[in-house]
């Protein structure tokens, strides 16, 4: 028990290039895990140890979220580091999921960007601890006290400062630690050899300034705390168990400060992991009994209890299916027998090992709390195991839906084989990822969360796949709905010798109030027999899999069914099923439909010089500008954007900044295409159909 008290889940998520990865090479460094530090963009050939594809190498970007573990201070630490961009999203979701604590990276000089937002709401989805790391602080802008407001307005946290930096910019070298108020400086070639000194003249009255106010927001979580600083003997264990009360109930986000590129401050954060986030014991997990109608059970972290272990995330290596999992209950080794709880299927466990990024450490057997891989075990993303003793299964992740479809084709028969076996497995290592077959064209259509997504998975098809494709024009995803009411009244007949087929379903159809799909029935007297409607109601939600104006689905519609009339021998349900796509097709182009289109919120940064440039760019593409804000040289934009004119926006982006801004998009809402695109799209539907028959 003791064991798992030092056991430390966490997970390092921010906005892209805040220096994620980064800071955990230095971490990994620091707990002498790896030997030589390499910098992310490996330009000495190596890249950092956490970016193990190659694509990861050349971009510089983090894919694919990395687990490792290491020690310090007596305490364990399993980590992983996920992407920034929010293509990628679900990466951190997952790990979020599965993760005790987190650490929140924020860059002192661009402070709390729009993919900050978006983890920070992950985190409350998730209900994760976190404290945050003000990074950068030897950059030229480097602003902690900007930043610090920031967590405040834009996150609504309680961020409250634990260190402030000794100097900023070019001549940032240390931190000043406000509980124990010493000076902390970071020599030798690495950052590896912590000097603690007296805290220079000049910043003590900072100092002190800053540790009333931590003494302030943490006395709140303390009696014995409050009681201290009224007598005066203030000890820092009383504010070490303070700032970790308020951490935990998430009441307070304790923030450090540094510089992981220039080794200043890792060590004091590690501290801080050790010191304010929770062990697994001290984290509320349920499980769902479905022997008892999804009742919640709370989890107890004990290894003599039965297993319960989630599978958060598949990767597929050349030797085999490797699982990650986070064990909630009980415990599992080589040799045991466990049930996947979806479809009780029964699987031996081959090797139990402990990830080191794409490095394995096989281990006999794992307890209540650990993060694991298992290798050769064929499951999904999300699955639950068990020993068989009981039958329960965690609460699945957030999935957003995929926002943009392209067509992809294989050059040869080669290929097309090649690419079957890459999508089988992209699907199942990311639910955000889909694949379907078009029916009237024959194509091949993958979907993401956007250009970025499907391009690192094309390209990952040709690499790791061989599969030589050839990728189509991005298809937005559209959507149709309706917008008045409209009455239908049809009677399908059959006459074809022997029984037939009659049905006459009559009623109406209008939009719905949350843009979910209704169906009443208001039918009196048995005019349909009850045994019937089921099958009325399955004939209309077959026609909303494609509306009439674009072949898109349709959302947003209320169906009443208040009449109809059967036969005694000619109905049957396939006949009310037809009556009902009749019914449909009937009313559909009476009740108004319109095309809507996915509307992204789209951030941009760049200098302020740029400014009247970016925001014609977004006026162009009938994008609708909702804030805007300069601090310093630079300025943030948020927007909202039509998907479908956000295509190859990057580059012209980076013409219009001379290769300074940068972007992010994420979906936000569905909304109605004007009528001169409108027509448009119709026109092109109308000839594609055309050509197709």
């Amino acid at each position: 028990m003791e064991e798992i008290q030092h056991l430390r889940n966490i997970g390092i998520s921010a906005h892209i290039d805040s220096g994620k990865t980064t800071l955990t090479e230095r971490i990994l460094y620091y707990t002498k895990r790896i030997h030589a530090i390499h910098e992310v963009r490996g330009k000495d050939g190596v890249g950092a140890k956490m970016d193990s594809m190659e694509l990861e190498k050349e971009r510089g970007i983090t894919i694919s979220s990395a687990a490792t573990y290491c020690q310090w201070k007596g305490h364990r630490i399993n980590i992983i580091d996920t992407p920034g961009h929010v293509d990628f999203t679900i990466e951190v979701e997952r790990a979020l999921r599965v993760l005790d604590g987190a650490i929140l990276v924020l860059c002192a000089v661009g402070g709390v960007q729009s993919q900050s937002i978006t983890v920070d709401r992950q985190m409350n989805r998730y209900a994760v601890p976190r404290i945050a790391f003000i990074n950068k602080c030897d950059r030229s802008g480097a602003d902690p006290n900007r930043v610090l407001r920031q967590i405040r307005e834009k996150l609504n946290e309680n961020p409250v400062l634990m260190q402030i930096p000794i100097g900023l910019e070019g001549s940032f070298s240390g931190v000043v630690d406000l509980v124990a108020m010493k000076a902390i400086y970071f020599e030798g070639e690495r950052g590896e050899t912590l000097t603690v000194k007296e805290i220079p003249d000049q910043l003590m009255e900072e100092a002190e300034a800053r540790r009333e106010e931590l003494l302030d927001a943490a006395s709140l979580f303390s009696d014995d705390l409050t009681e201290a600083i009224l007598e005066e003997r203030v000890e820092d264990d009383l504010i070490y168990e303070a700032v970790r009360k308020g951490t935990l109930s998430r009441e307070l986000t304790p923030v450090f400060v540094g510089s992981a590129y220039k080794n200043v401050g890792v060590q004091p954060l590690l501290d801080g992991v050790n010191r304010y986030l929770p062990s697994p014991t001290e984290v509320a997990n349920v499980a769902l009994d479905l022997d008892q109608g999804e009742k919640e059970i709370p989890l107890v972290v004990d290894s003599e209890k039965p297993l319960v272990a989630l599978a958060f995330k598949l990767e597929v290596t050349p030797y085999g299916q490797l699982t990650y999992l986070r064990v909630y209950q009980g415990t599992i080794g080589k040799g045991d027998d466990i049930f996947i709880t979806r479809n009780r299927k029964k699987i031996k466990v081959g090797r139990v090992v402990r990830m080191h990024a794409d490095e394995m450490e096989d281990i006999d057997r794992a307890g209540a709390g650990e993060i694991v891989a298992l290798f050769g075990v064929d499951c999904y993303s999300g699955d639950t195991f068990t020993d068989g003793q009981v039958n329960y299964s965690m609460s699945t992740m957030f999935v957003p839906e995929p926002v943009i479809s392209m067509t992809i084709v294989p050059s040869d028969n080669k290929a097309q084989g090649n690419m079957s076996k890459a999508l089988n497995r992209f699907t199942r290592e990311d639910p955000t990822f889909r694949t379907y077959v078009d029916q009237e064209s024959g194509e091949t259509i993958i979907s993401g969360m956007g250009e970025l997504h499907l391009d690192v998975y094309v390209e990952r098809m040709k690499r790791e796949f061989s599969a030589d494709v050839v990728t189509g024009i991005p298809q937005v995803a559209y959507r149709e709905t309706i917008t008045a009411k409209a009455g239908f009244d049809y009677t399908h007949k059959k006459q074809t010798g022997g029984a037939g087929q009659f049905g006459r379903v009559a009623g109406f159809m209008e939009p719905s109030r949350d843009g979910s799909y209704v169906f009443v029935n208001e039918v009196k007297g048995g005019a349909i027999p009850t045994e019937f409607i089921p099958s009325v109601d399955k004939g209309f939600q077959s026609c909303l899999k494609k509306g009439a104006l674009l072949g898109f689905p349709v959302v947003g519609m209320q169906i009443t069914v208040n009449d109809g009339k059967a036969h005694s021998v000619d109905s049957s349900e396939r006949a009310f099923t037809q009556a009902a796509v009749g019914a449909f097709r009937q009313a559909y182009n009476k009740a108004r439909p319109i095309i809507l289109e996915p509307i992204m919120k789209v951030s941009i940064e760049c200098p302020s010089e740029f400014q009247g440039n970016v925001m014609a760019s977004i006026n162009q593409r009938r994008g609708l500008i909702m804030s805007s804000a300069e601090d310093g040289a630079f300025s943030a934009i948020d927007a909202e954007v039509p998907l479908a004119e956000m295509f190859g926006y990057a580059t012209v982006l980076r013409s219009l900044t001379q290769g300074k801004g940068e972007f992010t998009m994420e979906f936000s809402k569905y909304a109605k295409v004007p009528e001169s695109i409108a027509e448009d799209l119709k026109r092109e539907f109308r000839e594609k159909e055309k050509g197709g028959k």
